[in-house]
């Protein structure tokens, strides 16, 4: 029996989840480690519901300190089949004022220091990413802000830095050049972890600050950004909140069946180790 169908990934500012009851608290083990710190398991809106601080409560961890493996093979095998991702993020676009949520359907990737793939150590897989978000987690995301009364807007390009540094003035000029919408350091390794692991998966970026582009708009200040944290967690609240409610019940997207035709590595070349590993995720199609 699942212990969840919908799973929250918190991102900063947002550190728990107002409304649920019959909580209690989870640590799942994973092949890959722990995940960023124990799950927080409910019911929202009569739903299932998994909740997980993405930088641990405190925040404590670094972006690119986070193991996205463990977050996501765990949230698989609580029984989650939805992620709802809420990050905070920062504007490369005149008219993403602080405090507008995006629902982006893109990615361009900056980092270099994390690993964002199940496969490898004897097993070779690839999934299409073309369309990297679900379609319907992100509709019920949009469609969640218009009725709590908060700016959200569909579509947009998130691009996904290193960090823990802000970008100079260069890079955030480069990015506003190659058309991108926000900037944040978290979202796209998780997004490529649920394509791998047939999670639906799509993010709430909160407009924080213009990053450090804009003209007459000087560096952008910690404090700045923390004032505007508060109140982009309180609108996050609500508006996860309604789209757990609004979430269909059935799954008619192909982010379920994603990895069908992934794996490359003929069966009787992969590892044993391997296969323990990634049974939950890849077992179905091997008869493992």
């Amino acid at each position: 029996m699942p212990q969840a169908e919908i799973g929250i990934i918190g991102g900063s500012g947002l550190y728990s989840m107002p409304g649920f009851i019959n909580v209690h608290e989870e640590r799942v083990e994973t092949p890959f480690g722990e995940p960023s710190d124990a799950f927080v398991l409910g019911e929202l809106e009569s739903r299932k519901v998994a909740f997980l601080a993405r930088h641990g409560r405190g925040h404590r961890i670094l972006p690119s300190e986070l193991n996205f493996r463990a977050n996501i093979y765990a949230f698989k095998k609580l029984g989650v089949e939805r992620i709802i991702s809420v990050s905070a993020v920062g504007s490369l676009k005149e008219e993403h004022k602080p405090t507008d949520f995006i629902v982006p359907d893109q990615f361009i990737d900056r980092t270099f220091h994390r690993i964002a793939t199940f496969f490898g150590e004897g097993i070779v897989g690839h999934v299409a990413f073309g369309d990297p978000v679900c379609a319907t987690v992100a509709q019920a995301a949009v469609e969640a802000c218009a009725s709590v009364g908060v700016v959200g807007k569909p579509g947009g390009t998130y691009v996904c830095m290193e960090g823990p540094q802000f970008s100079t003035r260069a890079e955030s000029n480069l990015y506003r050049s190659w058309g991108a919408d926000v900037i944040g350091m978290t979202n796209l390794q998780e997004a490529k972890l649920a394509r791998e692991a047939e999670l639906c998966y799509a993010t709430i970026a909160m407009v924080t600050d213009y990053d450090c582009w804009r003209e007459g708009h000087d560096a952008v200040t910690i404090e700045e950004i923390v004032a505007v944290l508060h109140k982009n967690a309180d609108n996050a609240c609500k508006v996860v909140k309604a789209a757990v409610a609004a979430m269909p019940r059935e799954r008619n997207c192909t982010c379920a069946s994603a990895a069908r035709y992934a794996l490359l590595t003929r069966p009787d070349a992969i590892p044993a180790a391997a296969k323990e590993r990634l049974k939950l995720l890849f077992g179905k199609y091997l008869g493992w």
